[in-house]
């Protein structure tokens, strides 16, 4: 018997997944080629007075490339996001200001800003390069939902590697069957908690899709509800379109 559990417990050793491992999974889940949608973002204060905001979002290539245009509220029609991110190099990020006729550049000094005034940055807004974060489970049976307990989840904390990131840390909670993450809790430099995420999905042509994210600010005691609807996906956006040329004119609305 002792040789038995001997052997299981070195199988398990051996065949137990790393953080990193666990993170590529997550990056290696099927994706669309590109993905068009329309979105509302309602933002709410600490006072309960919300702003609602509505865009429209063009991606490619799992967001490494992305568009906004912001239709609504009025003060903020025309105002758009351009976003190229790059392995080799700073990430590409430009704002359009119509009201200005002038483009604001986001530099990656300024990537903890707020997007739009939301409790999202524009760090927020990259996706992680795996190479990027250090890795750890932290669980591997933790409930993936607080209200119910029958579904279980990786709990996966990813330390980034740049220390100019308004982040000390993220801990994900991520299914152990599809490896996607349904919330998330991240944390400033002080290691104090910050943000909590909740993310859910659509299934579209067999791709899961986020369709809501909320994200509420702990410390400022204000929160983001995003809801992405009209998804269209393979739609065939070629590279050239994203550019900042593109973003100054506003897109047809179907």
């Amino acid at each position: 018997m002792k040789i038995y559990l001997n052997i299981i417990i070195c199988f398990n050793l051996i065949f137990s997944m790393t953080g990193v491992e666990l993170a590529q999974k997550m990056k290696d889940r099927p994706q669309p080629e590109d993905i068009q949608s329309n979105s509302s973002m309602l933002l709410t204060n600490k006072k309960g007075k919300k702003k609602n905001l509505l865009l429209i979002s063009k991606s490619k290539d799992d967001s490494k490339k992305q568009m906004i245009w912001f239709l609504e509220p009025k003060d903020d029609y025309g105002i758009s996001f351009l976003k190229i991110e790059k392995d080799d190099g700073d990430d590409f990020m430009n704002m359009w200001l119509p009201a200005f006729k002038k483009f604001r550049r986001i530099s990656s000094q300024k990537k903890s800003d707020s997007f739009m005034g939301s409790d999202l940055s524009f760090e927020d807004m990259t996706n992680r390069d795996v190479n990027d974060y250090q890795y750890k489970i932290l669980d591997t049976n933790s409930s993936c939902f607080k209200d119910d307990e029958t579904k279980k989840c990786y709990l996966l904390e990813s330390v980034p590697n740049d220390k100019n990131s308004e982040y000390s840390k993220h801990v994900s909670w991520v299914d152990k069957e599809s490896y996607l993450s349904y919330r998330e809790e991240s944390y400033d430099k002080d290691a104090k908690l910050l943000k909590k995420k909740t993310i859910k999905y659509s299934l579209i042509d067999n791709y899961s899709i986020m369709n809501e994210l909320f994200v509420e600010n702990i410390q400022k005691n204000h929160s983001t509800l995003l809801i992405v609807s009209d998804i269209k996906i393979n739609l065939g956006f070629i590279d050239g379109m994203f550019h900042t040329k593109t973003i100054k004119r506003m897109p047809l609305i179907d």
